[in-house]
């Protein structure tokens, strides 16, 4: 996969850098796994805004994925790889040898034809979904369950992925993308490999007309707002704010808010980087 540079036929086309989608097979979804979406333009059920910044964007419906990967033992094979608008990676489409048909998360490599399996006593090869109790120790993963069935949450983003440092007992150490190291149950799965779509980070939009077509309204920055719509705002000519905090004072860089009662406070060998 690679990037391409637009050349600058227009202003919005000059910074422009978009990937070229060669990994892709098809831009026709499967009919039977889609769903509607509903766009709420961050209002809530009264019709109030409680989001800011969201609205308009280009129609689009839901792909319904399978992230617990729980049809053990039946071979699966790719048969296309697919642009979600949902998601920043890609999406492969398995057709189970029971003639069930399901999406899952695409990891970089991922061919058309392949055939992936999950559970237990299988290779841990690209794309298959193991047992943290399975997979060898120092091998790349993605797509990791948190707690046993609940289905993978974490490392699900374009070119994000974790490695699996040790195992003791029933948990398994684990370094995730953040940086953080922490302890999962070995009765979690996740699945081998890279999630696709690495160069999304160097892609530039070009315009603001695009993160319109996203759903992003412009954001106005605080410190040119008011005293009465942020704490940073207001002062005689341009003022540096003060202290960085949120709309509704929380500082910023740095405050730690994670309660310290917090039960999973336990599981973390060691915290994420700054």
């Amino acid at each position: 996969m690679a990037l391409r540079k637009l050349k600058p036929v227009t202003p919005g086309q000059r910074f422009r850098v978009v990937t070229d989608f060669d990994v892709v097979t098809t831009s026709t979804p499967e009919k039977s796994l889609l769903a509607p979406m509903k766009r709420s333009g961050g209002r809530n059920s009264q019709g109030r805004m409680t989001t800011r910044n969201i609205g308009g964007g280009h129609k689009k419906r839901y792909r319904i994925i399978d992230f617990k990967r729980d049809k053990d033992n039946i071979p699966a094979t790719v048969k296309t790889i697919e642009y979600d608008p949902n998601r920043t990676a890609y999406i492969a489409l398995l057709a189970y040898a029971d003639g069930v048909k399901t999406y899952v998360i695409a990891q970089g490599g991922l061919k058309v034809g392949q055939v992936l399996l999950s559970g237990r006593n299988i290779a841990p090869e690209l794309g298959n979904t193991m047992y943290l109790s399975d997979i060898p120790l120092g091998t790349v993963i993605s797509c990791i369950e948190l707690r046993p069935s609940q289905g993978a949450v974490m490392a699900r983003s374009a070119g994000s992925f974790a490695q699996l440092m040790a195992r003791d007992g029933k948990y398994a150490t684990v370094k995730l993308p953040s940086g953080e190291i922490r302890m999962i149950l070995v009765t979690c799965k996740a699945t081998i490999g890279v999630v696709s779509n690495s160069e999304h980070q160097l892609t530039v939009s070009g315009k603001a007309g695009r993160s319109r077509w996203l759903g992003r309204r412009p954001r106005v920055r605080a410190v040119v707002m008011n005293p009465v719509d942020h704490p940073m705002g207001g002062g005689e000519g341009k003022s540096s704010g003060g202290h960085p905090r949120s709309r509704n004072g929380i500082p910023a860089k740095g405050y730690k808010t994670r309660s310290k009662k917090k039960d999973s406070n336990k599981h973390i060998i060691e915290r994420r980087k700054k």
